[in-house]
Order: C-alpha cells, then structure tokens, then sequence
C-alpha cells in the first residue's frame, strides 16, 4: 500500500491545485468539519459522501503532500490512504483530518508558549486555546489570536521603547510611526528592523558629535570614523565599549 501511497502523491501534484485542504498557520478564518468536507469536493463539485474511490484518494493524497501538515495530519492521512477503502478515506476527510490537525496545532501552540520571547498576552490568549481544546479554538488562535496577541505584547515593547529616556530622536521618530500605524505587522517590523535601524541612525550622530570634538586623540578618532562605516553592531558596540576602550 505505500508504494500506492507514492503514485497518489505523484498523481495529486501533477494535478493542478483546487483542493486546498489546510491553511497556514495564520492564516484568516478557522476550518470546520463541514468545510474540509465541501473544500475536499472543490475538484468535481461533488460531496464528500459522493465522491469516488478515486477521488477521495486523490483528496487524501493532496492533504499528505502539502508542505502545511502537521505529523499527525500526515500519520492520519497515511493510515487512510494504507486502509484504502471508501469508508476509511471519507472518515478522514469528514473527521479524521480536523482532530489530526488540532493535535498538530496542540504541538504548535504548546511550542509557543515555551519559547522566552512570547509575551504576557500571547501567553495568555495561548492558555485560553489550549485550556478550550477544541479544534476550532486551538486553529483560531493559530490564524488569528497569535497574531493578535502579539501585537498587544509589542504594543508594550514599543511603549517601553519611547519611554526610555536613552532612545534617541530617530528612535523615538520610527517608533512613534509603528504606533500610529497601529497594525500588528507595523509593529513587528519596528521591533524586527526598524528599531535596529533607527537606533544605528541615532548611534551614527553620536558618534559624528564625537568627531566634532577636535580635543580627542588619534585612536579615538581612528576608531570612531572606523565605526561610523560600520554595522548597527559596530556602531553600538563603539558606543558601549570601544570608545572607553582607546585613549581619549
């Protein structure tokens, strides 16, 4: 049976894509038995419970080779293409894939309430998924709620930012900016690039008031002009660090 697993996969990428069985991650609008049921037909119109040895195999296989499923969407689907009966292929379709999915989307929320850098209210929004345990509460948090708790979370990175009295105008300006924006992905290109960029641009003018200094010592004016063509990094360790660490 796996090696007919293999011609199904082969046979469900050549075809052209009108199954789309699963969604990203975070992606808009959370699936229903119902819908994975009608999305499974989408190729020939025709209801799961109609459909044809063939075509439900077909459905199967298109699940299992897209790169979005989890493993036991895939443990799941495998073992219904190994069945390889009408009955088994349609269980899945109907109910198997959307309990296969929420034990993947358990794993992926779990993982993010492990990693350090999630926030209070990811973690929060994570909890309420986990602790509803539906399927559909779990898929919502993943398509929508992650994304929007994570904006609340950097909503607050943001406002500690500004209300540093070491944030310099450029800082203050781009962060200013994300805030006023006002949507998740503004804010998460703030703290992803746009500080990064806006402080090397405030580092910069430091660093240039520094050579403006005609009193400072030929190291230090080596290494200042050193760092004013370098990275962010650079420019904020010479900051830090290496203007202290040369003869003034």
């Amino acid at each position: 049976m796996r090696q007919h697993r293999v011609a199904l996969l082969v046979t469900a990428t050549a075809l052209a894509p009108a199954l789309l069985l699963t969604t990203p991650a975070f992606a808009a609008g959370a699936a229903t038995t119902t819908a994975t049921a009608t999305t499974a037909a989408a190729a020939t119109d025709t209801p799961v419970d109609d459909m044809s040895l063939d075509d439900l195999r077909v459905a199967v296989a298109r699940i299992l080779g897209d790169k979005t499923s989890g493993k036991a969407v895939v443990r799941e689907a495998g073992k219904a293409l190994d069945a390889g009966t009408a009955d088994a292929l349609r269980a899945f379709l109907k109910t198997g894939f959307r309990l296969a999915r929420a034990e993947d989307d358990s794993v992926a929320i779990v993982r993010i309430l492990g990693d350090k850098t999630s926030g209070k209210a990811v973690v929060r929004e994570a909890g309420k998924a986990l602790d509803a345990g539906t399927p559909e509460a779990l898929r919502a948090f993943l398509e929508t709620g992650y994304r929007l708790a994570r904006a609340e979370d950097d909503s607050v990175a943001i406002v500690r930012i500004l209300g540093d009295k070491t944030s310099g105008k450029a800082v203050v300006r781009e962060a200013g900016k994300a805030l006023d924006a006002g949507t998740p992905e503004a804010l998460r290109a703030f703290l992803e690039t746009g500080f990064r960029l806006a402080r090397a641009e405030d580092d910069r003018v430091a660093v240039f008031r520094i050579l403006a200094d005609p009193t400072i010592s030929k190291a230090l004016r080596a290494a200042a002009e050193k760092a004013v063509g370098g990275t962010p990094e650079e420019l904020r360790y010479f900051l830090e660090v290496g203007q202290y660490e040369v003869k003034r």
